[in-house]
């Protein structure tokens, strides 16, 4: 269902994600580059309909956001799904050019950035993703940093994820969240987690044990008038991890090749995420899906609770 604005920008819902909000039903927002940029086909169509499979079952509704031939899609149809899990050259987009590719005319895949500002250009206030972006190691001479961080800082949605990337600077990545203001809450542990990995060796920040108590801090941000999102750190499942001190040696075995073949910016997180793919044997894909799905079933958790009066 298209829905022009009063701005003039387009926005197409899906049939199922209109529905949901005529009815003031609970919604989750998914990001797209998962799909374009960070599975192989077919695995990545079978990852998509399963986290929206997921989604369903705890009450909520999935809704799969990306720019198609410059229109901003929030929810995908059966046929949009496959067919961007297919589609080949889509850019990568970001908070600098999701404007530019709806401009354009072009199809991009949304990062968490260009995720958080379409969910909340369309109202919806729960987002899962696998692991945000942040301070890249090295970011003191290379000045690398996710522009995830900023919007958390900025736009009013819940992020659920897996914690920040294990690739990234975990520790830099906390402190400049803690600077922006940005709540960061580790769903039931006390321990921020490292995407693959349960722990991080970092204590998280905060600590919260249902999804009732996170809807519940949000809703008193709100009532303060506190503006900007929320992280919400999910620990993969145990029988899925790697352990932190195993993947931290794949990890640096992926960053030098990356340095050795002068691989930088966006195409950084794409190269060292194939490059761990074939170091763990293919185990590092299943503990993605394995995380991307328990951080679904949790965003669905927390969508429904907040919907709640």
């Amino acid at each position: 269902m298209t829905n022009p604005s009063s701005s003039s920008l387009t926005i197409d819902y899906s049939d199922e994600v209109a529905a949901a909000k005529q009815r003031g039903a609970p919604i989750v927002a998914l990001e797209s580059t998962i799909i374009t940029h960070g599975m192989p086909y077919p695995g990545n169509l079978d990852m998509a309909r399963s986290v929206e499979t997921i989604i369903r079952e705890q009450g909520a509704v999935p809704a799969t956001i990306a720019v198609i031939h410059g229109v901003l899609h929030i929810g995908l149809d059966g046929a949009e799904l496959e067919a961007l899990s297919t589609t080949q050259g889509a850019m990568k987009l970001s908070r600098a050019d999701l404007a530019f590719a709806i401009a354009e005319r072009r199809t991009g895949a949304t990062t968490v950035a260009a995720t958080m500002i379409a969910a909340a250009r369309a109202g919806l206030r729960v987002f899962a993703t696998g692991g945000i972006g942040g301070v890249h190691r090295g970011a003191e001479q290379s000045f690398d940093i996710s522009a995830d961080l900023d919007e958390l800082a900025r736009t009013g949605v819940i992020v659920v994820c897996a914690g920040a990337k294990a690739i990234l600077d975990i520790p830099k990545t906390l402190e400049v969240l803690e600077s922006r203001g940005v709540p960061v809450v580790t769903y039931d542990s006390e321990n921020f987690p490292a995407f693959w990995s349960r722990e991080s060796g970092l204590k998280s920040p905060l600590m919260l044990n249902s999804p009732a108590a996170i809807a519940s801090f949000q809703r008193t941000r709100e009532l303060l008038g506190i503006e900007g999102g929320m992280l919400v750190a999910n620990p993969v499942p145990e029988e899925s991890e790697i352990p932190r001190e195993e993947m931290e040696i794949y990890i640096t075995r992926a960053i030098d090749n990356a340095a050795s073949e002068g691989i930088t910016g966006k195409a950084v997180t794409p190269y060292l995420l194939d490059n761990l793919f074939r170091l763990t044997d293919g185990r590092s894909l299943e503990t993605n899906i394995a995380l991307v799905e328990n951080n679904a079933r949790l965003a669905a958790e927390i969508a429904v609770a907040l919907a709640m009066k």
